[in-house]
């Protein structure tokens, strides 16, 4: 995201006063929050309508779970990023939201200015995990990976879409787990043309999220390059 348009924010949380603290922690920092939501049926509902870059997603929710809600409003926008703050460090409850299309994960033990720096990177499509979750998220990458992917409708899986050398190389930098401002600084160039080699990748490979992405390059052996 660039630096003069504030990153446009919505909070979804059952317990009122959570959700109100974490909302006026982000308005006074500098985000607009464009939405609150307390439950799952309202979240989906507003995120159509507010159109939020990043939504802050408890996974806890009564009418719609929280990963039920991140697969609705990725499907409907995948330009949305998703990130969990949950109470939960379940493995099971991480591994479940990154498959549903979460760009990061954290703890609602983090500080505020933990939880800011999340958003920020969230917004720029980075994946943001609290410590100790990032490698347990990539060692799922590989797992799916070493599992046979779905046949593809029609056949289409046979014709590989031609990806350019610099798309290549992205590809192979995100399958490694890399940050984008990470993969910025490794190919010297800045972290908005990653993040449109990355989307100009996953319209060719007709994919939806970053999830998705890297198992496509695991499956191809890019992460071992």
């Amino acid at each position: 995201m660039n630096g003069t348009t504030p990153i446009r924010v919505m909070v979804v949380d059952d317990h009122p006063m959570w959700r109100d603290a974490v909302a006026r922690d982000l308005s006074e920092s500098g985000f607009e929050v464009v939405a609150t939501a307390g439950d799952g049926e309202q979240a989906v509902r507003r995120a159509k309508a507010a159109a939020p870059d990043v939504l802050v997603l408890d996974l806890n929710l009564p009418a719609k779970p929280g990963v039920q809600v991140c697969k609705e409003v990725v499907a409907a926008d995948p330009t949305v990023r998703v990130l969990v703050l949950s109470a939960s460090g379940e493995h099971a409850d991480v591994l479940e939201a990154v498959k549903s299309g979460a760009t990061g994960y954290l703890l609602k033990s983090a500080s505020t200015e933990e939880l800011r720096d999340a958003v920020r990177r969230t917004a720029d499509g980075d994946p943001v995990f609290t410590p100790g979750l990032a490698g347990l998220v990539l060692g799922e990458y590989r797992r799916l990976a070493s599992e046979p992917a779905a046949p593809a409708g029609g056949g289409e899986e046979h014709k590989a879409p031609r990806l350019t050398e610099r798309e290549t190389e992205v590809l192979r930098l995100v399958a490694k787990g890399l940050s984008y401002k990470q993969i910025a600084e490794r190919l010297v160039i800045s972290h908005r043309t990653v993040q449109n080699h990355v989307q100009n990748t996953l319209g060719k490979l007709q994919l939806h999220n970053r999830v998705e992405l890297v198992r496509y390059a695991i499956e191809r052996g890019l992460d071992d390059e």
